[in-house]
């Protein structure tokens, strides 16, 4: 069993504040999602705000959300894939896109969005897996 020591300790790069400010039950501090964890919870923020939501930043964001009334076809999937690729190039710099893939269930009037990516520094994928629903 090896031993941690400052030398081999894995160091964090990125930390965000967990969505829902969850308190850390030992420290009592505002709990928070590292490196993989953070990139994952801010590349599904960015996929569920729309542009102009968001006051001061008006171009943050990626209308996933409207295109959800559209009929899914083909050509609608490949425009929400390139729509999402868009968003997270443009908003999300911890993030190397790999490939982006949209699963449509009609029966559920929802969408599957399976975004693959790798943190930078890391060689490791990380798939994110959210499921986007019409809301009526």
């Amino acid at each position: 069993m090896a031993i941690k020591t400052p030398l081999n300790a894995k160091k964090s790069l990125y930390s965000d504040f967990h969505m829902d400010l969850f308190r850390n039950p030992v420290s009592l501090d505002l709990a928070v999602n590292r490196d993989e964890e953070a990139v994952k919870q801010s590349i599904k923020n960015l996929l569920l705000t729309d542009r102009g939501e968001r006051p001061f930043q008006p171009d943050l964001g990626s209308d996933i959300r409207k295109m959800l009334f559209e009929n899914l076809t083909p050509n609608t999937s490949l425009v929400m894939r390139e729509m999402i690729r868009e968003t997270v190039e443009q908003y999300e710099p911890r993030a190397n896109l790999i490939g982006v893939d949209i699963i449509a269930t009609p029966d559920n009037n929802a969408v599957r969005v399976v975004v693959v990516f790798n943190v930078i520094n890391s060689e490791e994928e990380v798939t994110l897996v959210t499921t986007l629903t019409r809301v009526r």
